[in-house]
């Protein structure tokens, strides 16, 4: 017995016709008429009753043509099964992702995904805010971190945590009992930030806060990724105002972190991605890459 058996008992106990039956699959009525009887005879049962060019199933044939239906249904399910195996453990996830977002989240949720999708290629992409929601929206990346706002009517967002400020300085002994003191010390010193052109929103925080301190700053030296802005305050080149999340990041650096107090402007950390997308790889990273965040969150 073969599968075609099974397929032409299957097409003709539905049609109940040989000639209607052999019409949809393509071939001609005699073989269609062969291949049943040599499936009665490996059977040892009559399968159809023919009587004034009507065709029936017998008892037998009602039985086993539901034991065939299910035979098919089960082997289309397997082979959507095996095509979503296949998806997930060879397809790639493309992961997009800040310099200003502490990292080591995203290192463990990749280590625990090996276990789970052990042939995926995850690609990492350090790309700024803008650049990350132009790439979502294309298509060229699966999911972003990055940071409110994101403007875009194609993406899912999602918040991870809400990220304070701090004064980030060459290493110096002095403490600052006072804002004033520490405003004072800043505002006449040389800025390392992100351009305007780079990250704009970022951009406008960095001059809110220092508004609020009372002065406008100085950009003196720009970059594109924040481990070049803290090496450039390390050679004592600037300051900087940068994210708190930072500050265990890189507390290996000689600089000095100091919080900023009384100064509520936080930035919001999201997860973006398009919700259509049904890659089971990009569900288990979402899940879990937002409950580590969820479960830090006192670190913040």
């Amino acid at each position: 017995m073969e599968l075609r058996h099974l397929l032409y008992f299957k097409t003709v106990a539905e049609q109940l016709h040989f000639r209607n039956a052999a019409l949809k699959l393509f071939i001609s009525q005699p073989p269609l008429s062969r291949q049943i009887k040599e499936l009665e005879n490996e059977l040892g049962v009559l399968l159809f009753t023919r009587k004034n060019k009507r065709v029936n199933l017998t008892d037998a044939g009602k039985y086993f043509a539901a034991e065939v239906d299910a035979i098919f249904a089960r082997l289309e399910e397997s082979k959507s099964i095996v095509k979503q195996i296949h998806k997930s453990e060879s397809s790639e996830l493309k992961i997009g992702y800040i310099s200003s977002v502490y990292q080591s989240h995203l290192a463990d949720v990749l280590i625990a995904m090996r276990d789970v999708f052990p042939y995926i290629k995850t690609n990492l992409f350090e790309i700024p805010t803008l650049m990350q929601i132009k790439a979502l929206e294309q298509g060229s990346l699966d999911v972003g971190i990055l940071r409110a706002p994101v403007h875009s009517t194609q993406l899912k967002v999602q918040t991870l945590f809400f990220d304070p400020f701090m004064v980030v300085i060459p290493l110096v002994k002095t403490r600052f009992k006072q804002q004033e003191e520490l405003a004072a010390y800043i505002k006449n010193s040389p800025f390392i930030f992100f351009s305007k052109d780079f990250a704009p929103h970022y951009n406008d925080k960095l001059v809110e806060i220092c508004g609020r301190m009372g002065f406008n700053p100085e950009i003196v030296h720009e970059a594109n990724n924040v481990h070049s802005i803290l090496q450039l305050i390390e050679a004592g080149l600037g300051v900087s105002i940068l994210p708190y999340s930072l500050r265990q990041q890189y507390s290996y650096l000689n600089v000095s972190f100091i919080e900023l107090e009384n100064i509520p402007v936080n930035t919001e950390v999201v997860l973006a991605y398009k919700q259509a997308n049904q890659n089971p790889a990009l569900k288990w990273f979402i899940k879990h890459y937002m409950e580590k965040a969820i479960a830090d969150i006192n670190y913040y």
